[in-house]
């Protein structure tokens, strides 16, 4: 099943597979650092804009990728499933999403709230890219972060903060301008991955020197 495939803008050769994929707000920062991208995720997204499969991402086949990115779902580890008392009603899919990755061979990164069980190899926010949003993300990484240090975050007062009455105009904000808004709730802003796949390449290119 394909999504609406955009052309590639700087193609650099290489793949990601972006598991758990959503509407692919995390997708289009690999696109834009010029990555050929596949998302998969489990439930049906009709706005991705590349190339999708739905199927669980615990078994979808890695090979033929040269960068598997993971968001595992954040609901079994986000403050407000535990403010709610919901938490029994999701699993953790970290500790095997992990396990699966670091079997695969590949080089990887893995997205999800500051709550979550993830090494801070990067921990990132939306005023640190200029996006006038706040919202914390951690990526653990298979090179275990370093590169190039962003900005710190800067909370000003009059950043964007997440109400449903504003979510529109906080989605296009984030940079996420296709999606719906119902999508945009779990969505990442597409400037964090971008960054991220620039450290990546960055250290590829000192690794083959």
């Amino acid at each position: 099943m394909s999504g609406h495939v955009l052309p590639l803008r700087r193609p650099n050769g290489l793949s990601v597979l972006d598991l758990c994929c959503g509407a692919g707000g995390l997708s289009m920062g690999y696109y834009l650092a010029g990555f050929e991208v596949t998302g998969v995720d489990i439930h049906p997204q009709p706005n991705y804009p590349f190339t999708f499969h739905q199927a669980d991402a615990l078994t979808f086949p890695l090979d033929g990728f040269d960068l598997v990115h993971a968001s595992w779902p954040c609901q079994y580890f986000a403050r407000v499933t535990r403010w709610r008392g919901t938490q029994a009603a999701h699993e953790d899919l970290i500790t095997p999403g992990r396990a699966r990755l670091e079997g695969s061979g590949l080089p990887w990164v893995m997205e999800n709230v500051p709550e979550a069980p993830l090494r801070r190899d990067y921990l990132l926010c939306g005023t640190q890219f200029g996006l006038n949003v706040r919202r914390h993300r951690v990526f653990e990484t298979s090179w275990g972060g370093g590169g190039d240090l962003v900005p710190p975050c800067w909370h000003r007062k009059d950043l964007l903060a997440f109400t449903h009455k504003a979510e529109r105009a906080y989605a296009d904000a984030m940079g996420c301008t296709w999606m719906t808004n119902r999508e945009a709730r779990q969505a990442v802003p597409p400037a964090y991955t971008h960054w991220i796949a620039t450290q990546y390449l960055a250290i590829e290119r000192r690794a083959a020197a």
